[in-house]
């Protein structure tokens, strides 16, 4: 049976409620907590719910090793070891504090990734309102655990799992506690192609795994995430950078301010228009009602006169009876005189 939403923070998240969005501030930072602090502003200015970061040091992600397995040799970190890479992306230890009470001055939730137990224990230390596990933790079934009795709600996310993983990832968080728990459907591709996202899989997820379900978007624009909230997305996340040029780990596939502002705008609007099943009049119609087509007499009669056809048509605007009485109106008296060009009404008709 769907979850029908989870609350962070006092924000209700959910289909029925408006698409909760997610600025992840990543490695975004390079190295400079200013610049952490400014996309913390940003993301608020943009109309961001959360900013999201990451909790991990080198040496609790990976091993300092430059043994073939360690080597990334394609896409955007290639010539790097794993841990040149997250010693560069890193976000300090020593600036959660900093971040997390920034946020807050600000009026923007703040939550992490934490990457093994010692950063959940930082993040518990920091009041954290909730957690997200990365799509490459998402097998990591001991960790979900460890978050999950926390009692805080978690999102995990799903880029290369498949429905088998997802599902052991569902049972571990639910299994150790976690009541209040949300999947997203993701790509690991950086940046990833729009046609890789198969959305249609977001409707089927809701279903299989009865969650409330989101979008961790790794495409460099907003159309995919736009798209889907009409798949049911409730959440979306996306990677924020101050400027896409700026040479990080992150910025090349993250949007820029502006176009953060975009997507919050836009989703919303999405999920707007998506309403409810409703055949009624909208409020936006009534006036123009009298414009639809009618049936109205097209030549003069007299009283007692036969209803033919070359004396009705149907025209707009629509003051006369429906376009589909016509028939039942044919061969019938009138019982006064008519004027030219004025609507068929019942009251007239013998």
């Amino acid at each position: 049976m769907m979850m029908k939403s989870i609350s962070i923070d006092g924000r209700s998240i959910g289909p029925d409620q408006p698409p909760y969005i997610i600025a992840e501030l990543s490695a975004n930072h390079n190295g400079n907590i200013e610049t952490a602090l400014r996309i913390i502003d940003e993301a608020k200015n943009a109309g961001a719910d959360a900013i999201k970061i990451q909790t991990y040091r080198p040496d609790t992600i990976t091993l300092n090793s430059d043994l073939s397995d360690f080597q990334i040799t394609e896409g955007l970190w290639k010539g790097r070891t794993l841990y040149e890479l997250y010693e560069w992306a890193h976000t300090p230890w020593e600036w959660h504090q900093t971040l997390f009470e920034h946020a807050r001055k600000r009026g923007i939730t703040i939550f992490s990734s934490p990457f093994d137990t010692t950063a959940v224990d930082l993040l518990e230390e920091l009041g954290t309102p909730a957690y997200k596990i990365a799509s490459f933790e998402a097998i990591d079934l001991p960790l979900i655990e460890y978050v999950a009795r926390k009692g805080k709600p978690m999102i995990i996310s799903t880029g290369m799992a498949d429905a088998e993983e997802i599902q052991e990832a569902v049972d571990a968080a639910r299994g150790a506690g976690c009541e209040q728990l949300a999947i997203l459907h993701c790509v690991s591709g950086y940046p990833a192609p729009a046609e890789d996202y198969s959305l249609r899989t977001i409707s089927d997820m809701i279903e299989r795994f009865g969650v409330v379900t989101g979008l961790s978007d790794h495409t460099i624009d907003n159309t995919t995430a736009v798209t889907s909230i009409a798949m049911g997305a409730s959440l979306i996340e996306k990677h924020v950078t101050l400027d896409r040029k700026g040479g990080g780990p992150d910025d090349s596939f993250s949007l820029e301010p502006g176009e953060l502002a975009a997507l919050c705008r836009d989703t919303k609007t999405a999920w707007k228009a998506m309403g409810n099943v409703d055949y009624g009049r909208k409020s936006s119609e009534q006036g123009n009602v009298q414009f639809r087509r009618s049936l109205y007499f097209v030549k003069s009669l007299k009283a007692g006169d036969i209803i033919t056809e070359d004396a009705v048509r149907s025209v707009r605007p629509g003051y006369g009876m429906a376009p589909k009485y016509l028939k039942s109106i044919l061969g019938k008296a009138v019982n006064t005189d008519i004027a030219i060009n004025t609507p068929v009404v019942d009251t007239v008709i013998e």
